[in-house]
């Protein structure tokens, strides 16, 4: 299906909105689980959209840009990956694989940006240093509209004006390729969670883990729902067991566990 002018329009100010949240973390609006909900609205195709947001969502799950490090952005992957799967048929895990290279392309465009940033290191000092905090905060300001300009431009061109290209570049892809695509994008989800378990996972969750497993593998259930519901109940047994184990202080300064 092909995405109009107004359709494009509409997605490129709603991402230039949500990239100043993306880097004030604030609400944090800019996660794949939202984006793509929205994109699929605007293009009439919300079905597709939380599909995409749930997939994504779990791909980026343990990727963050730590330090100086950069990391492929989920927000433009999250966008392209709801048109690539609106314009081109595919399914959302071939869309994810497709799309994967605009988030490298927006991380190298951001590395471009932040280089080009460091001319406002000499005004900032000299603003810090006389206290002039106006001055501060105009470059803030200075460098979130350069942020969401660059982003609605790139935005813009993927989404609207590439579409045409994208569509009969994917198209005349063989099936041999296109079932690469969906191998590689029904992995990044799989290679996300396992990043993000690196991290977090330790020794006394891992029931937890295998029990959620075991669910969802086994049983047969229409939708993730009853193992999201399975999840909250696991949290709030650990809540309350770890509120349990507190210490309190007894008489002579000692501390015990209940």
């Amino acid at each position: 299906m092909e995405i109009t002018l107004l359709q494009g329009i509409i997605i490129t100010i709603v991402i230039m909105i949500i990239v100043v949240d993306r880097h004030l973390e604030a609400l944090f609006i800019f996660r794949p689980i939202i984006v793509c909900p929205i994109v699929g609205a605007i293009l009439g195709d919300l079905n597709t959209g939380l599909l995409a947001g749930g997939i994504v969502e779990l791909a980026f799950a343990g990727i963050a840009g730590i330090g100086g490090a950069s990391v492929p952005e989920a927000l433009l992957t999250s966008v392209m990956t709801v048109v690539f799967a609106h314009i081109t048929g595919n399914d959302v895990a071939t869309s994810l694989a497709l799309a994967y290279p605009f988030g490298v392309l927006m991380q190298f465009t951001w590395t471009i940006r932040n280089t080009a940033f460091t001319a406002f290191n000499a005004p900032a000092e000299r603003y810090a240093k006389e206290g002039n905090v106006k001055g501060l905060m105009k470059l803030c300001f200075y460098g979130i509209v350069i942020t969401m300009i660059i982003t609605g431009i790139l935005t813009f061109l993927s989404v609207y004006a590439a579409q045409a290209p994208l569509k009969a570049f994917v198209e005349a892809m063989p099936d041999w390729v296109i079932n690469g695509f969906q191998v590689a994008g029904g992995l990044l989800p799989a290679v996300g969670f396992a990043m993000l378990l690196r991290v977090t996972l330790k020794g006394k969750y891992v029931p937890y883990l295998l029990a959620g497993f075991l669910f969802a593998t086994f049983i047969q259930i229409d939708n993730v729902l009853p193992v999201a519901i399975m999840g909250v109940a696991f949290a709030l047994m650990e809540y309350y067991r770890s509120g349990e184990k507190e210490p309190v202080t007894i008489k002579g300064g000692e501390e015990s566990g209940i």
